[in-house]
């Protein structure tokens, strides 16, 4: 069926008047009577039937138009969404651990500045903070960028570090070491402390940090995120080692400086490797890239 003639016949249908409609499509009136004959050959039905010089629709073209007109206006819709994404722009899906939500959308937020003049359009998912969560929706397609730490054994996903974060020891208000601004990591090996699960990559960190002090704290809580550790610290449930996090400046928590062994937790700006990336999407790894690299050579 040629698209051309459904358009034709769109027009006529509105129109009711084959050499009007000729005139507005810019062909003969032969031409447009041949593709409207053509198409209700195709159909094996009559589209339209004659009424004084005009023409107007029979039930079938009635039927036909409503769903014709239906189809014409999603696939020029999707045709304009391509061509949006050809001009760099569209729709992009980031996937990003929670304790990145204040770091990863001042990067976007810097880079739709950059590009006033294009219909850009970012969204957010923070529905887990876990790694292989965010890594597994990003191999699914759900997300077209994510920002998280490095999984290991993933050949098919290119890791580009863009952030680091320090690790520090919080705990609640009143406890013995409120009063100190550092510490050292064995010196808290006597109180109980609020842990990370085995499925954060968190976990593994703070156990080899524990391991250069020679023991492991006593731990009746485990769990996946920060902000539910932070929460359980700030209720008197514990202490915890954490990333450091604005939001801790908001709770009821004292924020401490692990002396030794110190330790920064490494973030990474993670896409698939060998697949189709839509321009904004080339654009935006672009920036962020070269942005890293302008805030390190700062730092130095």
């Amino acid at each position: 069926m040629n698209l051309y003639h459904l358009r034709y016949f769109v027009t006529l249908a509105h129109l009711e008047h084959y050499t009007k409609a000729a005139e507005i499509l810019a062909i003969t009136q032969p031409s447009l009577s041949h593709a409207i004959s053509s198409l209700e050959k195709e159909l094996g039905v009559k589209l339209f039937e004659k009424d004084g010089r005009n023409v107007v629709l029979t039930k079938c073209g009635q039927a036909f138009l409503t769903d014709v007109e239906q189809s014409l206006d999603m696939l020029d819709s999707s045709v304009n969404k391509l061509r949006m994404t050809g001009r760099g722009e569209g729709r992009v899906d980031i996937g990003m651990l929670r304790t990145l939500s204040s770091t990863v959308p001042k990067f976007v937020k810097d880079f739709l500045d950059s590009k006033p003049n294009k219909k850009i359009h970012f969204y957010f998912h923070t529905s887990t903070n876990l790694t292989p969560d965010i890594i597994r929706g990003l191999k699914e397609r759900q997300y077209d960028i994510a920002f998280c730490t490095k999984a290991e054994n993933e050949p098919l996903i290119e890791f580009i570090p863009f952030s680091c974060q320090e690790l520090v020891l919080i705990v609640p208000k009143g406890h013995p070491l409120e009063g100190q601004d550092s510490v050292d990591l064995k010196d808290t090996l006597s109180y109980p402390q609020i842990m990370f699960s085995e499925r954060s990559s968190l976990r593994h960190i703070v156990d080899r940090l524990y391991e250069t002090c020679g023991g492991f704290p006593q731990s009746d809580y485990a769990l996946d995120e920060e902000l539910a550790v932070a929460g359980l610290v700030s209720e008197g449930f514990g202490i915890a080692v954490v990333p450091r996090m604005s939001v801790l400046n908001y709770m009821p928590v004292k924020i401490i400086e692990i002396l030794k062994p110190s330790w920064k937790r490494d973030f990474y700006m993670a896409t698939l490797k060998n697949v189709y990336q839509a321009p904004v999407i080339q654009h935006f790894k672009k920036f962020v890239k070269e942005h890293t690299e302008l805030i390190k050579n700062n730092a130095y």
